[in-house]
């Protein structure tokens, strides 16, 4: 069968649900998927997906999006947390990850907030920037079970989800886990 995301731009659509099956359909079922682990952190689920099929039905890409509470600068205010960025391991470089993350950013453009926060290894700092993403200077505080706050240990990156909406000064809290 001729793959058909070689000739056809990729159809991003939403998905009812995404489950660890999925997941390890994208990345196989290996401990670590994501590559996190070592960080020790508790993640939140996306509530919001988007996904990419082969003509065979196979979920080969993913993207999933919730609202989350932050404090910057004293202020409170909400972003679009992005998450669970996953692309087949043989379909990388083809665009996909260009294509789900850009529709996901469609949809969280009408969510109501200004900003979409992600967080990222450092090896993929590098394609965020490349689909537009910017790092944030300075520590993120997020919350961890038992009311812990703890420093993100990994690259914080930020996009507007509005024509203008600079980020604003300040330290920055996200005031739940982070997703």
């Amino acid at each position: 069968m001729t793959d058909h995301l070689a000739s056809m731009p990729p159809v991003v659509t939403p998905l009812a649900q995404y489950t660890r099956a999925d997941q390890d359909e994208i990345l196989g079922s290996g401990a670590d998927p994501f590559g996190v682990a070592d960080t020790g952190l508790t993640w939140l689920p996306k509530e919001i997906h988007f996904g990419i099929r082969q003509q065979d039905g196979r979920l080969v890409a993913h993207t999933g999006l919730r609202r989350l509470p932050l404090t910057v600068g004293g202020l409170d205010t909400e972003v679009v947390g992005v998450g669970g960025v996953a692309v087949a391991p043989d379909l990388r470089g083809r665009g996909l990850a260009r294509a789900v993350v850009g529709a996901a950013l469609g949809h969280a453009r009408t969510l109501g907030p200004r900003h979409a926060l992600l967080f990222c290894r450092p090896p993929l700092v590098a394609l965020y920037r490349r689909l537009g993403w910017r790092e944030l200077d300075g520590e993120v505080a997020v919350e961890q079970p038992e009311g812990r706050v703890v420093v993100m240990p990994l690259r914080t990156m930020w996009t507007p989800l509005r024509d203008g909406a600079d980020w604003p000064a300040g330290a920055v809290r996200l005031r739940s886990l982070p997703m």
